[in-house]
């Protein structure tokens, strides 16, 4: 790994390590794993802190994490490539797969609308027993039975649960129903991939492993930090929250990352076509702000956030607001991230790719400015 034949300044990148250990001595938070690449090569991979902060437990290569929200990106994939293989379409109405769906008036929800947040469904999950939250049967249930909050195509609601479920139980039933959700995951995306330390849920092997999820930042913001701690309570075995119920490493994310920088492929094996990855890094949603974010404007005194969507990813845009892209990412720069931890992109302009996981959760509007912070270094890193 010499990152100087990769076009980038060596230097830069150990003032990029620097900047970590000093935030994690800091205790901003506890720990993470980061990989860079480019052009299908590692440039730059290291661990760094505490997996466990309380008990001294350092982050391990490969390190596990639960992931938070980039688990949806990997049911987007799974949903695009049903829709390469003609199982249904952007357009489908939700309720021609599931229709039970079609009560109370979601009739006219498509998978775009879910796909870009623009369906009008709750931004957190509906009236259900709490120990029903990682029942994707139940979740899809409820999600059914629920009222729209607006018009689909018309806001911009991040849905934090509940879109992904009924994407995903869309794939399942597509596929012919007779897998449960997490090992279609398995078999038709990680092990393909060669994503052996992922899983949708907690398998008893890893649970000794994991980072544990503790809110290092107790400041309510887009979340309670309690309510995510809980979340990461709850995974079991069998648990399926395809939102945020995903455990991986900053390896298995990168590989992941590297998949879609090779328009679809990666060591020979296609996930999805050049066209469809192309398609990911268009704005759908234009100018409308992010509704969830609403509540930075008067604590933290910013502007208006662009949602910048594509189908299922996050993009940088145009212009200067915050992004945990990094201001000096290409305009088409793509990607996801997680409640106050996780982020990955891909920036097709300069062929980048970035994987971060963490232990130590930040508030949301915090952490995205970390996340500005490093993807910048990454960036002002390459010179050639």
């Amino acid at each position: 790994m010499n990152p100087r034949e990769l076009g980038f300044d060596s230097a830069r990148l150990d003032h990029l390590a620097d900047v970590i250990r000093a935030d994690i001595a800091a205790e901003r938070y506890d720990g993470c794993e980061l990989v860079v690449g480019r052009g299908g090569r590692v440039a730059f991979h290291e661990q760094f802190g505490f997996a466990d902060r309380a008990s001294g437990r350092p982050v391990a290569p490969a390190q596990p994490f639960i992931t938070m929200s980039i688990a949806k990106q990997l049911t987007v994939v799974l949903v695009l490539r049903a829709i390469e293989r003609g199982h249904f379409g952007l357009t489908t109405r939700v309720a021609d797969v599931i229709p039970e769906f079609a009560a109370r008036g979601k009739g006219r929800v498509t998978v775009t609308h879910l796909l870009t947040h623009t369906g009008g469904l709750p931004a957190m999950l509906p009236p259900m027993p709490p120990e029903l939250v990682g029942n994707l049967a139940a979740v899809v249930e409820a999600t059914s039975a629920c009222l729209l909050e607006s018009r689909p195509g018309t806001h911009v609601v991040y849905s934090v649960l509940v879109a992904h479920a009924i994407l995903a139980e869309m794939v399942r039933r597509t596929d012919g129903g007779g897998r449960p959700y997490r090992q279609v995951l398995r078999e038709e995306l990680f092990e393909p991939l060669g994503m052996h330390d992922t899983w949708l849920g907690l398998p008893p092997a890893v649970a000794s492993r994991i980072a544990p999820v503790v809110a290092r930042d107790r400041r309510a913001g887009m979340f309670d930090p309690t309510f995510l701690e809980a979340m990461g309570g709850i995974l079991g075995e069998d648990t399926e929250i395809p939102a945020g119920g995903a455990v991986s490493t900053a390896p298995d994310m990168h590989r992941f990352a590297d998949m879609l920088r090779g328009g679809g492929t990666l060591d020979g094996v296609r996930i999805l076509s050049p066209a469809t990855v192309e398609l990911l890094t268009v704005n759908q949603t234009g100018d409308e702000p992010n509704t969830l974010f609403a509540y930075t404007e008067d604590m933290r005194g910013w502007d208006p956030i662009p949602a910048n969507l594509g189908l299922g990813f996050f993009l940088r845009g145009e212009g200067l607001h915050p992004t945990p892209f990094g201001q000096l990412a290409s305009p088409s720069t793509f990607g996801g991230f997680g409640a106050g931890s996780s982020v990955f992109w891909i920036d097709p302009e300069r062929d980048l790719t970035y994987a971060f996981l963490s232990s130590g959760l930040m508030e949301d509007s915090y952490s995205i400015e970390r996340h500005q912070k490093l993807s910048d270094l990454v960036h002002a890193a390459v010179i050639a």
